[in-house]
C-alpha cells in the first residue's frame, strides 16, 4: 500500500525543512508496506536519533550517512539580517549621496536595530555612514560609533572685541602656533607634557591592551591630530541677547576646536571592531556593523573603554583651551562642548536604546552644540529642539562633497589660495583634501534641519590650524 506520510508530520517531530528530509520521505516508499504511518515516524525518528545503527541497512543507508554527515558539517553562525529596513527619517535627503543611504539601509535590518535617522551632512563611512544615527537594543556597536571615539567640537567665548582681535591678529597667530600640536601620531614630550585628573582613571588598568596605551595618552594630551581636526580663531555674533549662556547681544573672539581621542581612541575602536567581528558573524554586506552585546564581558569593556576615550578626548580640549585662554589674558564668558562620535543610553519611544551619533550632534531639547562649516564658511552654536523623528540628533558638520583622494585630485594649491584671500582667513597647514570646496554648502545643511535646532550665534573663522599634511590619526 502507498503510505500517506507528508513532510509536516515529521518537522512536528524534528526533521528540519531541507534534503535529508526529502530523502527519509522517499525512501519510505522501498519496501516498507508492513508499517503503518505511527511505525514509520518512529523507525525515522529513530534513524535520526541514533544513524550510525543504520549504517548497515539495506534501505535506510543513505538516509543514516546523510544525518551523520549533516551533524558533522561546520554551523553556519551568521545572523541574518531582516529581509526589509526598519523605516527611518532622512533630512536634506537630495543632498545626500547614494552610498550613505545604502549603508543606513544595512543598518536599519540589524536584527537589534530600533530606530534611525540620516543627517543632511551625511556622506558614506565604515560601517554606520558618517551623519547617521540608529538606536540599537541592548547592544553597541564599535563602528557604529567610528575610529575617532569622542571626536568633539568644543568653543570659548571671550571677553575680547572683533576689533582688538583684527588689531592683534599677528599676536594670536604666534600664540595659536606656539600653544597647538598637529599631525598623526604626533604628541608632546618632557616638560612640555601637560597634565589631567583623567590619566588617573582607574579604567586605564581595565585590560593590559587599555593599560599600555596610557603612555601614548599621557604625551599626546592636548594635542589634535590629523584630518580634519582644527583649532581656530574667530568671530562670534549673537543677534540677540542669550539668557541661558548669559552673552549680550554683539560680536565677540572665539576659540573653536574639533578634534578626538588621538591614537588612543583609534587604538581602541580598531581591537574592538576586531572583537566584534570575531564574535558577531554577519553577511558581508553588514560586516562593519558588528556588534557587542551589552550584556558580554567584551561589551562592558567597550562601553567603560569608549567612556574613557570621550573623557580622554574632552580633557585634550580642556588643556588647549586653558593655554591659549592663558596666553592671550582673557575671560571666558561662556564655554559649550559636544561630541559626535559616540554611544549614549537614551530612552526612545519610551524604551532605553544605545544611540549611537557618528558624525551627528545631540540636539535633546535645550541642549547645545557647535556645528561647524569649513574653513572658510560660517559655523553655527545651535540649541536642540528634541525632534524625537531624528532621535534627538543633528548634523555634525558641512559634510563632505568630495571624498580625501577626489579632493586632492581636484583642487589647486591657488584655487585654495584665492578662496582664502576672498573669504580673508589665515591658514595654517592643511592639506588640499580639506579645502573648503570640499564640503557641502553649510547653509543648505542648516535649512535642510530647521525642524532639528534653533541658531543661537553664528561663527566666522578668522586664524585657523590644522595638521601640516592633512594627515589622518594612526
Amino acid at each position: 500500500m502507498k503510505h500517506i506520510l507528508n513532510g509536516n508530520e515529521l518537522i512536528e517531530r524534528g526533521y528540519a525543512p531541507g534534503k535529508t528530509l526529502g530523502l527519509a520521505l522517499s525512501l519510505i516508499e522501498k519496501g516498507f508496506e508492513e508499517f503503518n504511518k505511527e511505525e514509520l515516524i518512529t523507525l525515522l525518528l529513530e534513524v535520526k536519533a541514533k544513524p550510525e545503527q543504520f549504517i548497515d541497512h539495506e534501505i535506510l543507508e543513505k538516509l543514516a550517512t546523510a544525518i551523520i554527515e549533516e551533524a558533522a558539517a561546520p554551523v553556519d553562525e551568521t545572523i541574518a539580517l531582516s529581509a526589509q529596513a526598519t523605516a527611518y527619517t532622512v533630512y536634506g535627503g537630495d543632498q545626500i549621496e547614494e552610498g550613505a543611504r545604502k549603508q543606513m539601509n544595512i543598518a536599519m535590518r540589524l536584527p537589534v536595530s530600533v530606530a534611525g535617522a540620516l543627517m543632511p551632512d551625511a556622506h558614506q563611512g565604515y560601517g554606520l555612514p558618517i551623519g547617521g544615527v540608529l538606536a540599537t537594543r541592548n547592544a553597541i556597536i564599535p563602528y557604529g560609533v567610528g575610529v575617532d571615539i569622542g571626536c568633539r567640537m568644543a568653543l570659548s567665548v571671550f571677553d575680547i572685541s572683533e576689533s582688538h582681535f583684527h588689531e592683534n591678529e599677528a599676536q594670536f597667530k604666534r600664540e595659536l602656533i606656539a600653544h597647538t600640536k598637529f599631525g598623526a601620531g604626533h604628541g608632546f614630550h618632557g616638560q612640555y607634557k601637560a597634565d589631567h585628573e583623567v590619566l588617573e582613571r582607574a579604567e586605564f588598568n581595565l585590560t593590559p591592551m587599555i593599560k599600555n596605551l596610557h603612555d601614548k595618552a599621557y604625551s599626546q594630551l592636548g594635542s589634535s591630530g590629523g584630518g580634519n581636526h582644527f583649532v581656530e580663531w574667530g568671530i562670534i555674533e549673537f543677534e540677540k541677547d542669550d539668557g541661558a549662556l548669559n552673552i549680550p547681544k554683539g560680536k565677540y573672539l572665539a576659540l573653536l576646536t574639533h578634534s578626538g581621542s588621538r591614537g588612543f581612541g583609534a587604538t581602541v575602536a580598531g581591537h574592538y571592531t576586531r572583537l566584534a567581528k570575531e564574535l558577531c558573524k554577519l553577511p558581508q554586506e553588514a560586516v562593519n556593523l558588528a556588534y557587542l552585546d551589552m550584556n558580554s564581558e567584551a561589551g562592558q569593556e567597550y562601553w567603560l573603554a569608549m567612556n574613557l576615550a570621550g573623557d580622554y578626548a574632552s580633557a585634550c580640549h580642556e588643556v588647549i583651551h586653558k593655554k591659549l585662554t592663558k596666553a592671550i589674558g582673557a575671560e571666558v564668558l561662556a564655554r559649550v562642548e559636544n561630541h559626535h562620535n559616540f554611544a549614549w543610553k537614551e530612552v526612545w519611544n519610551g524604551e532605553e536604546v544605545i544611540v549611537h551619533r557618528k558624525g551627528a550632534t545631540p540636539a535633546g531639547k535645550g541642549v547645545m552644540g557647535i556645528i561647524p562649516g569649513s574653513m572658510t564658511a560660517p559655523g553655527f552654536l545651535v540649541r536642540g529642539k528634541g525632534e524625537t523623528a531624528a532621535i534627538n540628533s543633528a548634523s555634525h558638520g558641512a559634510g563632505r562633497l568630495m571624498s580625501r583622494t577626489k579632493a586632492i585630485q581636484n583642487i589647486s594649491r591657488d584655487q585654495m589660495r584665492a578662496i582664502l584671500k576672498e573669504h580673508k582667513v589665515t591658514l595654517i597647514g592643511a592639506g588640499l583634501d580639506e579645502a573648503p570646496m570640499a564640503y557641502k554648502d553649510i547653509n543648505l545643511v542648516m535649512d535642510a534641519q530647521k525642524e532639528l535646532v534653533d541658531v543661537v550665534a553664528r561663527f566666522s573663522p578668522k586664524i585657523v590650524r590644522m595638521a601640516d599634511d592633512g594627515s589622518r590619526e594612526d
